[in-house]
């Protein structure tokens, strides 16, 4: 089969990589608008299935013919423009894979496209990388183990930092600003609600070495994709650790304006302020060796078994250090792209028979949670009696 990986920024590349060695895989194409680390990937892996493309992943017809011979497309750009991709994927009768949904909710328009792919007779598998993706499955296999699941909660902790960097980011900035720029959702008794952009906080303690840190509610895909995918839980949310320097950060580039996406008129030129301040940040594959500290994150699912409350906690982690030397790349992408080639290789090899839009949760939670231990992420779970 052929695989399109398009975006080949650290995440893109370690999905890539993965599945550069994989059997079903006749050829891989690497496709970016820079083509220097894709080249460089092409280059260490040295296999001739694997071809490199300029493509500009926002031009649909630049898309439309990438994607002729292709029966994979892996988008991994920043998500919102991943929604152009997922629209030439069903005309072109394209399966289709990411790492976050291209949709703000899961609302109307998720469920206008899924009707498109069943249409096509593709499948559209949305949000497979490391949260959401992993952190779903983690929810998914918890809940399986209870009589009955009430709560699950997402807990992403980072101790990254970069020496001569005050602002950083190890995944796209594009995205981070984004996050931080928009309400989030949380689900509570049954039911969706909007909290305004960084308002709601609170301590979490993560496992060692990350510890006791703040966490921030945000707009996550998980908080839409568990209630659908575990259907009797009454609350579900996204909390994830944001220093104080970009917290700061955050609060005064809203007040100017300066996150919002729509374009803005500056000397003749349509401009997204937002895209402004992410291209003027580092880029996350040029940090990639320099990164110290520890990424994590921790799913609680909390419910009923044999007539007693319990929690189920599960989690993973790796040093920035430790994927630097073992995987080249930073501990963030190493998760998410792992997270997407694992959900990649399930379907390249006949483990997901649905047509229209996929979400994690619909994976089979045994299979993936062993082909990322495999690839050498450690699952740890621990069951706590309320």
């Amino acid at each position: 089969m052929e695989v399109v990986q398009l975006g080949c920024g650290v995440c893109g590349l370690v999905c890539a990589e993965h599945l550069a060695h994989h059997p079903k895989v006749d050829r891989l194409v690497l496709a970016d608008r820079k083509t220097d680390a894709a080249r460089a990937l092409a280059s260490r892996v040295a296999d001739d299935r694997i071809a490199v493309r300029e493509v500009d992943g926002t031009d649909p017809d630049a898309v439309r013919r990438l994607l002729q011979d292709c029966d994979l497309v892996i988008a991994s750009m920043p998500w919102r423009l991943n929604r152009i991709v997922l629209d030439v994927a069903a005309q072109t009768r394209t399966d289709y894979l990411d790492f976050g949904m291209p949709f703000d909710a899961t609302g109307p328009e998720f469920d206008e496209a899924s009707a498109r792919c069943r249409e096509a007779g593709i499948a559209g598998l949305v949000g497979m990388g490391m949260e959401p993706g992993i952190s779903d499955v983690f929810a998914v296999h918890a809940a399986g183990t209870l009589d009955r699941a009430e709560e699950a909660h997402v807990f992403d902790g980072d101790t990254g930092a970069v020496e001569g960097f005050e602002l950083f980011s190890a995944w796209s900035p594009v995205d981070l600003l984004d996050e931080m720029s928009v309400p989030a959702a949380v689900y509570e008794d049954g039911a969706l609600r909007f909290l305004p952009p960084m308002n709601s906080s609170r301590m979490f303690d993560f496992p060692e070495p990350v510890g006791r840190r703040r966490v921030f509610k945000t707009n996550h895909d998980e908080t839409y994709f568990l209630p659908r995918g575990i259907p009797t839980l009454r609350q579900a949310s996204f909390n994830i650790h944001i220093d104080d320097g970009w917290v700061q950060a955050a609060d005064v580039l809203r007040k100017l304006g300066l996150l919002r996406g729509e374009p803005v008129d500056v000397r003749g030129m349509r401009v997204r302020p937002m895209d402004v301040i992410a291209a003027a940040l580092p880029s996350p594959l040029a940090l990639a060796d320099r990164i110290r500290g520890y990424a994590a994150f921790v799913v609680e699912v909390t419910g009923t078994k044999d007539g007693r409350r319990e929690r189920v906690r599960t989690w993973t982690g790796l040093s920035y250090g430790e994927a630097w030397r073992q995987h080249g790349t930073n501990a963030t992408a190493f998760m998410v792209g792992t997270g997407g080639a694992v959900a990649a290789e399930m379907f390249l090899e006949g483990r997901v028979r649905e047509k229209g839009l996929v979400i994690p949760e619909e994976l089979d939670p045994e299979t993936f949670l062993e082909r990322i231990r495999t690839k050498g992420l450690v699952v740890r779970e621990e069951r706590i009696r309320l």
